[in-house]
């Protein structure tokens, strides 16, 4: 038996369809451009206006081989992987206490401590006061200014609060009567029931601080040794080739490669992230699901 659509229904689809190919137009193609720019040659890109869609000319990826023998590149992604590291285990042991805590329906002035909580999404210092917290505790150029302040973040305690108050309490009371006491039912027994949730909130934190420059460019002013990625990229873009043009061996025309070398650099810095996170993406809207809505 065929089915016949309506032409409301074929026009919607029609619709549909063309608004997400577009959308998917706008979201690719500066990713493309920016690797197409990449590989092109360079005195051809420095005169071309719009989006690159090929290689102009000739594949050029001299580029590549100037950003790769960049020192600095290299010492800052592992800062970076070492920054995502701590941060991510400091997030992931106090958020889950936290969301405990405040799922326990037993737990004195938990609506006032919630409500103190979600304040401070809507108000909170600023930039200017909490440099000034960062200062007076001693942690300017050194990293604990980098992985320490944010590790605790009202929507991620409130994802994983609503999260844990979703479990049936009889789990709860029957680890209770085998003995277990409290950090034995949160480690062993509720957060496992919420690995989802848990794995969603590792992964926001984790690009968050993968794509973070403005902590150090605030509390790293003189220790550059430092850098996480993000902060060299953004070195790269702004300031001169001189300092990473040294190691090349092509050094005549080097400056032509000027504009070539900074879209390699971003194209290095967000490798890792485009290879990753098309495969964990739908982890992301199951996650926030379970976590935002209570059964």
């Amino acid at each position: 038996m065929k089915y016949k659509l309506k032409f409301s229904r074929v026009l919607f689809l029609t619709v549909d369809v063309v608004a997400l190919l577009g959308i998917g137009f706008v979201c690719l193609a500066p990713i493309w451009h920016v690797v197409m720019a990449s590989v092109s040659d360079p005195t051809v890109l420095g005169s071309t206006r719009g989006l690159v869609f090929y290689p102009l000319k000739r594949v050029d990826t001299t580029a590549y081989h100037i950003i790769l023998q960049y020192k600095k590149l290299w010492v800052s992604y592992g800062n970076t992987i070492l920054y995502i590291i701590v941060h991510c285990g400091l997030t992931g042991v106090f958020t889950t206490i936290a969301g405990y805590v405040l799922s326990r329906k037993r737990l004195y002035f938990r609506n006032g401590f919630m409500m103190i909580i979600s304040f401070t999404m809507l108000f909170n210092g600023g930039m200017i006061p909490t440099y000034i917290l960062i200062r007076k505790l001693g942690m300017i150029d050194t990293p604990f200014a980098i992985v320490v302040p944010g590790m605790l973040n009202v929507f991620n305690i409130l994802i994983m609060r609503t999260s844990m108050e979703g479990i049936p309490v009889e789990l709860e009371e029957s680890a209770r009567m085998d003995g277990a006491g409290e950090l034995t039912i949160m480690w062993k027994i509720i957060l496992p029931l919420c690995k989802t949730t848990f794995a969603v909130i590792m992964l926001f934190t984790a690009v968050a601080k993968w794509n973070d420059y403005m902590s150090a460019l605030l509390y790293l002013p003189t220790r550059t040794d430092l850098y996480p990625l993000q902060m060299v990229l953004r070195q790269i873009l702004i300031t001169s080739t001189a300092d990473y043009t040294n190691a090349a061996t092509m050094a005549n025309t080097i400056s032509i490669y000027k504009k070539s070398v900074e879209y390699a650099a971003i194209v290095v810095s967000t490798l890792p992230i485009l290879c990753i996170y098309p495969f964990i993406q739908k982890y992301f809207v199951t996650g926030v699901t379970i976590g935002a809505v209570k059964s």
